[in-house]
């Protein structure tokens, strides 16, 4: 597996027992949908290695307590301290409404309800306190924040996002 195919899904922060549990901090607002996996990958060297889960469960609400298969002792468990867990990107739950992952929405039009369209989607910069659409418009850059108060419809079909841009915001840009 590819590591552009698949998702972060989180990190390996503690050890949990001293039979190889491991605590795994995820990166989701839901986390009680990944408590049912059958196995994850480890990025390990740069590589990603499949590991099989025999249970798993949350522990103290955000964190998921798992036990991998062959990982028995405290010294198997240390040798996956601090890796990061990815998932394929055909398991992340399919989101609706005017919810989205980055990944998907490269590609889109963005249009404001005032501006009109204001061009296409080409990257999310989630660097920063606060994510932005990267968009390009006849090869000029404009970073939107991206947030639920200016986001009106997200239209899978047409591959269209619509915003409600605070006036002036585009075009400082032009």
């Amino acid at each position: 597996m590819q590591k552009e195919n698949c998702f972060y899904l989180g990190k390996v922060v503690r050890k949990y027992s001293f039979k190889g549990e491991l605590l795994i901090k995820l990166d989701t607002d839901e986390p009680e949908l990944f408590t049912g996996m059958e196995s994850v990958f480890v990025e390990k060297n740069k590589n990603l290695i499949p590991f099989f889960i025999e249970r798993s469960s949350l522990h103290k609400s955000t964190l998921l307590r798992v036990k991998f298969e062959d990982i028995d002792s405290e010294s198997d468990a240390d040798s996956l301290m601090n890796l990061h867990l990815f998932l394929p990107l055909n398991m992340l739950p399919e989101l609706s409404g005017n919810q989205f992952y980055f990944h998907e929405i490269i590609g889109y039009t963005i249009e404001d309800k005032d501006f009109g369209k204001v061009g296409v989607i080409t990257g999310v910069n989630d660097g920063t306190a606060q994510a932005l659409f990267e968009i390009n418009r006849d090869g000029k850059e404009i970073l939107i924040p991206i947030n639920d108060d200016i986001i009106k419809n997200v239209d899978r079909d047409t591959k269209t996002i619509l915003l409600d841009v605070p006036a002036g915001l585009i075009e400082l840009y032009l």
